[in-house]
């Protein structure tokens, strides 16, 4: 009895900020007798029928030594019912299913020094449900005394181990799932889980939990814990009872960590034409920068309530509370699997217990059969959005930016980082897919982000000062580019930006930074996203007969830092709009083959159209969305699968170029210059080598590969080529001119423009004496000379030209030789 009793004095003497903060107070000696039973579930006592006072809290059934004494035989008896595939979280081996479960994670504990065990609400509830209420109904109460059995129980058995603080159950899973905007008063000071979106975080905020007197007078110290937020300075001093003469001891106070997280409702949850709601929430000690933002996450705490003053120099309290979640638990959706920073480092490489943690054995080798398969790229480009029809090599290009390419750090050489991620550029009709494309990426990455051209500011992307409610001092928010940090950002209608917010992409896009300067806050902040972009072209069609440049009317500064730029035109074709409407006719039939609706008539591939691909359409196949594939389509790969596949992919593998591959790019690269310099032309730049590196990387990490072979690199030319055909063509030439990307201006134009210039100065040093002519006399000479038309536009692209080479000043109808 007197181990129980102890047992019951370490509950109220232990400090737990967000949980017991006030226990002691409410503890109170009920009648002797037996242990009370627990609601609802009567003469579950697990044979403890001590006699004497118990200590209980007040206002509810929670007996202490018989919660202790419940949890501790869970926790010696509980064996899941299915234990198959999970992995020890140390060790990376399998757990004993014939042991019990939380024995064995203790035992985790002990190799790895962590003091949190992680508690499965589930278990808790099939195994002892009259403890699952309590622990749901009155969470600060049961878990403080689970607190005490667990660290008692640990103790005992692992008497070696020293640790730095007590074990604390961080209970998930919980049965009482509610959305954001469903919190309501009758969740108040219960256990609760909920899922969303975390868009800030707060710096670090030291918390008294237990304060610390002196008296001024006699020196005698008094303790003080925190109670509801509040420490009551002691009136009188216990030793000579002088009144008003306490001073407090900072240093000999317990401070916790304490950290503001604000999580929004993900996009996907809200109700139709509602704004997203908002919780605020308090993360302690371990849990502090545990998450950022950005992160999807599913959050386990106790949802909590403190009055608001009307004033601060008055003590009377406001009507309406002030609500927030104490966290107990995070778990980031998607299992935290794609947040490594992907450097490719001694220190940096994942451990294997770290990947079986994410990942069972059996779906680990799901991953490595489908890397054997021969067809294994077409099979993932397949399962990109396999509604929409076609554009394989589009696909094929959206799939190495996901997988993405190694980060490389030469900062110790002086040299700084080389970006590893891949920037994507869509551009061309309306209709043709663009944004359901941009969507599904945004699906199917964990930390993706969406947003319109038309309604982003450049501070929405990057960032902005607040002033924080609680300390009333100036905080940056971020963006979506910083939310979407380790992830795609994907942005429609990017021709319709306005050129202020696309001036903060040139940073993003190249040094995969963020550089702020507002309000006296200077910083950095990463931003190592991926760009998914879609423009549309000027007037809504594309003109063939102009550049890229003319047609979306994007700087060139900015198109040269897309890795991979790809046209989606309408081809006006009758054999293809045949095909194309079978395909989209089939996406209604739910559940009918392709030969049930395709088998009356069979439609050649255009095998001309590049850009389209030659898969035959697949009517039948109604995927909708992510969650809805199946596998039983053996010609692709379902959302799931695929998703899963790309997190163990970039959580495992960080290719490095082998010698062939290098000597492969290196020839490459050559060749491709010596393309464009018989023609005066310059068909490559270092960015385009850099972009082959990436997406040859990106292609050996999808065949789970560390090395980047030849064919990798093939591939990655190949694509890359695919790209430049259509959006580097010089529709006057009809070659590839890399100088329209580079320079907004193709090799002929410019060289039109110098010839231009040459006949009109050669027109004005004609008349050495003249130093002022009129433009329309010059004009008409010149036309008058020359056997080629001559229009308004030639004739002063080759002024502005003379005049950018200071030797004319042109303005108005006024031309002067200097």
């Amino acid at each position: 009895m007197s181990s129980v009793a102890t047992g019951v004095e370490d509950v109220l003497s232990s400090v737990r900020p967000g949980v017991n903060d006030e226990l002691a107070v409410r503890a109170v000696l009920s009648q002797s007798g037996p242990l009370v039973p627990a609601t609802g579930v009567p003469g579950t006592t697990d044979g403890s029928t001590a006699s004497g006072p118990q200590t209980v809290i007040w206002g509810t059934d929670v007996n202490i030594a018989q919660v202790m004494s419940r949890f501790k035989h869970f926790l010696l008896t509980y064996i899941p019912p299915d234990l198959t595939g999970q992995p020890n979280l140390t060790t990376g081996q399998s757990i004993n299913p014939q042991r019990p479960l939380y024995i064995q994670r203790m035992e985790d504990l002990a190799i790895s020094g962590s003091t949190a065990l992680d508690i499965d609400c589930e278990h808790l509830r099939s195994a002892r449900p009259d403890l699952y209420t309590q622990l749901v109904t009155f969470p600060k109460e049961v878990i403080s005394a689970c607190d005490a059995a667990t660290h008692a129980l640990f103790l005992d058995r692992f008497r070696e181990v020293q640790l730095e603080r007590s074990i604390q159950i961080r209970p998930f899973n919980c049965a009482r799932s509610r959305d954001l905007r469903s919190l309501d008063p009758d969740d108040l000071d219960q256990l609760v889980t909920v899922s969303g979106l975390v868009i800030r975080l707060s710096p670090l905020i030291p918390e008294m939990m237990r304060a610390e007197f002196k008296c001024a007078i006699c020196g005698a110290m008094t303790s003080v814990p925190c109670e509801r937020g509040r420490i009551a300075e002691p009136e009188a001093c216990i030793r000579c009872h002088s009144a008003h003469t306490a001073q407090l001891q900072h240093n000999r106070c317990l401070f916790v960590d304490k950290q503001m997280i604000k999580l929004q409702e993900s996009p996907e949850n809200m109700p139709a034409s509602q704004t997203p709601h908002t919780v605020l929430m308090y993360a302690h000690e371990e849990l502090v920068d545990k998450i950022q933002p950005g992160d999807r996450v599913i959050v386990t705490g106790i949802y909590s309530a403190i009055p608001l003053r009307m004033s601060n120099r008055k003590r009377t309290l406001k009507a309406v509370y002030k609500t927030y979640i104490d966290v107990l638990h995070f778990l980031r959706e998607g299992d935290d699997r794609v947040q490594n920073d992907g450097l490719a480092t001694d220190e940096n490489t994942i451990e294997e217990a770290h990947i079986l943690r994410q990942f069972t054995e059996e779906r680990i080798e799901e991953f490595h059969t489908l890397a054997r398969k021969p067809d294994l790229y077409e099979r993932l480009a397949a399962g990109i959005a396999p509604t929409i029809y076609e554009n394989e090599d589009i696909k094929k290009g959206i799939l190495l930016q996901l997988f993405g390419g190694t980060r490389k750090d030469f900062s110790a050489k002086g040299r700084g980082d080389f970006r590893s991620e891949i920037n994507i550029l869509l551009c061309g009709d309306p209709g043709t897919s663009k944004s359901q494309l941009l969507q599904y990426v945004y699906r199917l990455t964990p930390r993706g982000q969406y947003t319109s051209g038309k309604g982003s500011s450049a501070v929405g992307l990057t960032a902005y000062i607040t002033k924080d409610a609680e300390t009333r001092q100036l905080t940056l928010q971020t963006g979506a580019l910083v939310l979407a940090d380790n992830g795609i950002c994907c942005i429609d209608e990017f021709d319709k930006m306005s050129d202020s917010t696309r001036s903060v992409l040139h940073e993003v896009m190249e040094q995969q930074t963020l550089s702020i300067a507002k309000a006296g806050i200077l910083c950095q902040l990463h931003a190592r996203t991926s760009i998914l972009a879609a423009a549309n072209p000027i007037g809504s069609k594309w003109d063939p007969s102009k550049t890229i440049i003319d047609n979306i009317q994007l700087p060139h500064t900015l198109l040269s830092r897309f890795d991979l730029i790809f046209l989606i035109l309408d081809p006006q074709d009758e054999v293809y709009d045949t095909r194309l409407a079978r395909h989209l006719v089939g996406l209604y039939y739910r559940g009918t083959s392709p030969s049930q609706i395709d088998s009356s008539q069979d439609i050649p591939t255009n095998s001309n159209n590049n850009t389209r691909g030659t898969r035959r359409p697949r009517p039948g196949a109604v995927l909708l969305d992510m969650d809805s594939q199946t596998d039983d389509d053996p010609s692709f790969v379902n959302g799931r699968l695929l998703k899963d596949y790309i997190a163990y992919a970039k959580m495992k593998y960080f290719p490095k170029l082998t010698e062939e591959a290098g000597e492969y790019l290196v020839r490459e690269y050559v060749e491709m210059r010596k393309l464009g310099s018989g023609r005066g032309q310059i068909s490559a730049y270092p960015r385009q080598l850099e972009s082959l590196v990436r997406l040859a990387e990106a292609h050996a990490r999808l065949r789970l590969s560390n090395h980047v072979t030849a064919d990798d690199c093939r591939e990655a030319r190949r694509l890359q080529r695919e790209a430049l055909k259509q959006a580097a063509i010089d529709p006057l030439t009809g070659t590839i001119d890399i100088n329209i990307l580079t320079t907004g201006i193709s090799s002929s134009v410019r060289k039109r423009r110098e010839e231009m210039a040459m006949a009109i100065w050669s027109l004005l040093e004609e008349r050495p004496r003249v130093l002022t002519f009129v433009y329309s006399r010059v004009l008409e000479d010149l036309r008058a000379r020359s056997e080629r038309m001559i229009t308004r536009e030639n004739f002063e692209d080759g002024l502005n030209f003379l005049k950018n080479t200071n030797k004319i000043d042109w303005a108005g109808n006024t031309i002067r030789k200097r």
